[in-house]
């Protein structure tokens, strides 16, 4: 097993005992909610007559239900204002903080923490939302999880976990111009796959993270479950420290000179033993594309859609089942794909890095004709910022829509959709069937920036030939 990798060391300090089972009763400093996962939770509780135990150590927000466009309450959809009433409630009937829409706060969970500096190097976090693996570019250790595990965080702020291994991810080199965080982690994807990382954590590293902002590490690590690991994580350093810096809930003073101390300490050693190493050359990584019905079936957008013959035998099946759903023909060329919907926004590319990217792909072009585009802050503050910048009057300019904070298209829990057989160019991070909201909707996965490329030419689009 592992050891001296800030994984072990994170998990250490956070081993509450043992449990029978030989799983770690492990601590959880930062519980983050939502209004889809929580009520059951809050029931069960209820139904216990039991209290929530440490309500200064939950933070909740509304994302995944809410519309980005008329937010006037009660919401249109019954469902989701029952889902908004039941949050309400139970956060002022447990003293637990709430960052509701107009609040100012208000955003998609894995995008507010970050931005107000709840999320910290050290910490175990979790919520129940699978892409809670986010919060582990800032050296931190973070789960996604189950209702029933929002009820046990709730009421012991502890979780009964099994230890994961630890595989080092090295990707070392300058990324080219056009290709960026999204293209490293679908890259990794769809080299390792889907399952690759099960029973893992993984420990990104190299010189191509070193390089990248704290925003680009959120977008990888946000992704790692996509590949099976149970978290992804970055060691702090001096680009983590600078990002929290000043922000609502960093340290401050003398305290901020010790937090600074201590989260260097957690860094992995020199000498740390790992399960399993990957090395990878950022030069050898373009802009990448799903084609397919899971996130490790990408390719580079200028390559065709693989054979069977080309893939292990245990992928064919799968592959067959992607050809049919995606009416895309093996051999065929993924560029020039026609695209019908382009949504640029959800947990994995919301922030204002995101649209700061995207805006100078759109500046100066028109969306193309008969293609619906639209961008979708991923926090009230992310909008606010990208408002003062004037990203929005040039997304608008260009034909884009442009909207209020929230998840979206990512999943479509909201009015947000896909219709038929639309086919979506998406900086999202899942493209299963069904995902986007029509049981027949086509989604690609691609960065903020090839999304843009797509809208404006109307097909999947190199975005190296815009730049």
């Amino acid at each position: 097993m592992s050891q001296g990798t800030l994984f072990d060391k994170v998990w250490d300090l956070h081993t509450v005992g043992t449990l029978p089972s030989g799983q770690t009763q492990l601590f959880i400093g930062l519980h983050l909610i939502h209004e889809v996962t929580s009520p059951q939770a809050f029931a069960m509780l209820r139904d216990r007559g039991l209290k929530v135990m440490f309500p200064e150590r939950t933070v909740a927000t509304a994302d995944h239900i809410v519309p980005t466009e008329n937010q006037a309450r009660p919401f249109a959809d019954v469902l989701a204002e029952e889902m908004m009433q039941a949050i309400e409630k139970n956060c002022k009937d447990n003293g637990i903080t709430f960052h509701n829409i107009g609040s100012g706060n208000q955003g998609v969970v894995h995008v507010i923490a970050p931005e107000q500096g709840l999320t910290q190097p050290g910490m175990t976090i979790a919520c129940g939302d699978s892409h809670t693996s986010t919060h582990g570019a800032f050296g931190a250790i973070a789960f996604g999880i189950g209702t029933s595990q929002v009820r046990d965080i709730l009421a012991s702020q502890t979780l009964a976990l099994s230890k994961l291994k630890v595989r080092k991810i090295e990707v070392n080199g300058t990324l080219p111009p056009g290709v960026y965080a999204k293209d490293v982690i679908l890259h990794v994807i769809r080299t390792l796959g889907v399952t690759g990382g099960v029973g893992y954590a993984y420990e990104f590293a190299g010189t191509t993270f070193e390089q990248m902002s704290m925003e680009e590490r959120m977008t990888v690590c946000n992704m790692a479950i996509e590949g099976g690991a149970r978290c992804g994580y970055v060691n702090p350093d001096a680009v983590t420290f600078e990002y929290l810096k000043g922000r609502d809930f960093a340290p401050k003073g003398a305290d901020w000179d010790k937090a600074i101390a201590w989260w260097q300490n957690l860094r992995s050693d020199a000498d740390a033993q790992y399960d399993d190493r990957v090395v990878f050359d950022a030069a050898e990584i373009s802009p990448t594309v799903t084609w397919g019905i899971t996130p490790g079936q990408g390719i580079g957008v200028n390559q065709q859609v693989p054979t069977t013959d080309s893939m292990p035998e245990g992928d064919r099946v799968l592959a067959e089942e992607a050809y049919r759903y995606m009416d895309l023909a093996p051999g065929q060329a993924i560029a020039g794909t026609k695209i019908d919907v382009c949504f640029i926004g959800s947990c994995t590319n919301g922030r204002i890095s995101d649209l700061r990217e995207a805006a100078k792909v759109a500046a100066g072009r028109q969306v193309a004709a008969g293609v619906k585009a639209f961008v979708v802050p991923g926090s009230e503050r992310v909008k606010q910022q990208a408002e003062a910048e004037g990203l929005d009057k040039i997304f608008q300019a260009a034909g884009f829509e442009w909207r209020e904070a929230g998840c979206s298209m990512c999943l479509a829990m909201n009015p947000d959709k896909l219709q038929g057989r639309q086919i979506s160019a998406s900086s999202s991070n899942r493209n299963f069937k069904g995902r986007q909201g029509s049981s027949s909707g086509r989604t690609l996965l691609m960065s903020p920036a090839m999304v843009t490329a797509a809208a404006v030419q109307g097909t999947v689009t190199d975005v190296r030939e815009l730049l």
